[in-house]
């Protein structure tokens, strides 16, 4: 994963900045200069006319997402021009075809993540959050969150995608929340966290961690022992393959997840019985040496649940008394 695109630094998958803005060559970087803001700002919109005509658009696509960080208001210059957020659904669903069975090419894919990419910027900006959710365009998303193949292509389009879900959660809004539980966001999250690579895995289990982290979501994972043992499974298999292959980032969202689980009664009295072991003993001590605060949670973790270890989970035990008819 060496090769990442310029849209997939981990800063954007987390709805961050990326790379930091470089300076201006206008008057010698001179801080505040109008003449240098005007002018990226024509370019701006330049370019962002350019992807409505497809003889450029590729161009266009391309330099955006490598330079979106400099124009501070390109997210609502995106949503308010015509034609521009059709022109970059239409680069999304153009590709749908190739995705089973699956024949995505890297140029493809590239051509798709910078799409993504200026997306993103649309969900990560408050003027235009709630007008990209309230369109539905996650929606469109999901077929490449549904796939499968583990190739570069297919990856970088998983982790792209999970770029723009995760700008949206990252901003702690119930609406937010409210409405990804009422599409597939979770499972497709936890198709991803069992077989996607370790940074995809990282941004798809703090997907699922902001959700658990807001009340409604709390409810909606511990409403049925079905739900919370869905994502208690993948859980527990995340942390048997990090004993064999160790990730301290993706072990941390992970730990926070469980612990926020616990807050749940009823999930709390389960987790008593179907916690790894691994968490309860010294298998990740190395792992944790150097991370405080990830300690602090374990440790409270534990003690929400009780130290002791107890019996592996009776099939059918445990959250019986939770099941919603």
């Amino acid at each position: 994963m060496s090769n990442l695109p310029q849209s997939l630094s981990m800063g954007a998958a987390f709805g961050g900045g990326g790379a930091p803005p470089q300076p201006s060559s206008v008057g010698g970087g001179a801080q505040g200069s109008g003449a240098g803001k005007d002018r990226k700002m024509a370019s701006a919109e330049q370019l962002v006319l350019e992807l409505s005509n497809p003889e450029l658009r590729e161009n266009a696509l391309l330099e955006l997402s490598k330079k979106r960080e400099l124009f501070q208001d390109l997210a609502p210059l995106l949503w308010n021009s015509f034609g521009t957020i059709a022109a970059l659904l239409q680069e999304i669903v153009s590709i749908y075809p190739v995705l089973s069975p699956p024949n995505l090419t890297p140029a493809q894919s590239n051509r798709v993540c910078n799409a993504l990419a200026l997306l993103q910027c649309v969900a990560s900006h408050p003027d235009t959050r709630m007008l990209f959710l309230n369109a539905h365009i996650p929606l469109y998303l999901y077929p490449f969150l549904n796939t499968t193949s583990k190739s570069r292509p297919f990856e970088y389009l998983r982790l792209t995608s999970l770029g723009v879900i995760g700008a949206l959660v990252k901003v702690d809004d119930t609406e937010v929340i409210s409405f990804l539980l009422s599409t597939e966001i979770i499972p497709l999250c936890l198709r991803t966290m069992e077989m996607g690579s370790e940074l995809s895995k990282t941004v798809a289990t703090f997907i699922v961690q902001k959700i658990l982290l807001d009340d409604v979501g709390l409810d909606y994972i511990c409403t049925t022992a079905e739900r919370f043992f869905a994502v208690g499974r993948v859980l527990g298999n995340m942390v048997a393959a990090l004993a064999e292959q160790p990730s301290s980032r993706l072990l941390k969202h992970i730990i926070r997840c469980y612990l926020r689980l616990s807050d749940n009664p009823r999930a709390c009295d389960a987790l008593r019985s179907c916690l790894p072991d691994m968490l309860r003993d010294a298998t990740f001590s190395t792992c944790l040496r150097e991370d405080p605060t990830t300690r602090r949670w374990l440790q409270q973790l534990l003690h929400n649940v009780g130290g002791n270890r107890v019996p592996a989970l009776q099939a059918g035990g445990g959250f019986d008394h939770m099941i919603v008819t």
